[in-house]
């Protein structure tokens, strides 16, 4: 017989410490923005998932601060409706953990840490340059619930590192492709450890 919890019946933060050490691994967005003065941004979310291809959609979920007060992510996000989201690998783990420290918003955090950026080709947010991968979003839509707020971004561009993607095929090269997700608690993994079923392939990925 399995354990039950009713959730009804515990704190937001209890469910919380549940849900973000069960629902394992998620990937992580590590967003860029700009700040209303042009500041650059930069923070990591572990609530982020791809929602859909068309239009191409993803999901950052961004939790707020006690007392109600707004992470500079959000702020951005509202006030540019731009971001870009980068997927990260083992190498870029540090610096994307120093990023989760909070800082005062006219601190350029990227700057901060020495985290090397280039130019988006269609948002003003920068992207960072070691990143294997980076969405360039333009808001599509919000929602806002008690303990976070929620953005949906349309992709307007991927940027990839060189080499990663096969595009007379349209395939990504998963052997040299391993982003770091969130565990429970303070604990990430690697994506490097793989496996395949036998049999036919699943004839509705989306049922897995």
């Amino acid at each position: 017989m399995h354990d039950i919890e009713d959730f009804d019946t515990l704190t937001p933060y209890e469910r919380y410490k549940l849900m973000a050490s069960l629902i394992v691994p998620r990937p992580i967005a590590w967003v860029t923005t700009l700040g209303p003065d042009g500041v650059p941004n930069a923070a990591p979310f572990s609530m982020f998932a791809m929602v859909g291809e068309d239009p191409p959609l993803v999901m950052v979920s961004i939790d707020r601060l006690p007392g109600g007060a707004r992470k500079d992510t959000a702020v951005n996000i509202d006030a540019t409706g731009e971001f870009v989201v980068h997927l990260v690998d083992r190498p870029l783990v540090e610096s994307m953990d120093a990023t989760s420290v909070r800082h005062p918003p006219e601190i350029d955090e990227l700057a901060h840490r020495g985290i090397d950026t280039v130019p988006a080709a269609s948002i003003r947010p920068p992207v960072i340059a070691d990143a294997p991968v980076a969405l360039e979003c333009v808001l599509f839509s919000r929602m806002d619930i008690p303990s976070r707020e929620i953005y949906f971004g349309r992709v307007q561009r991927l940027r990839t590192r060189p080499g990663l993607v096969d595009r007379s095929r349209m395939r990504v090269r998963l052997t040299d492709y391993a982003p770091v997700a969130r565990f429970g608690a303070s604990f990430y993994t690697t994506t490097d450890d793989r496996f395949t079923l036998s049999g036919d392939p699943a004839t509705d990925i989306d049922s897995l």
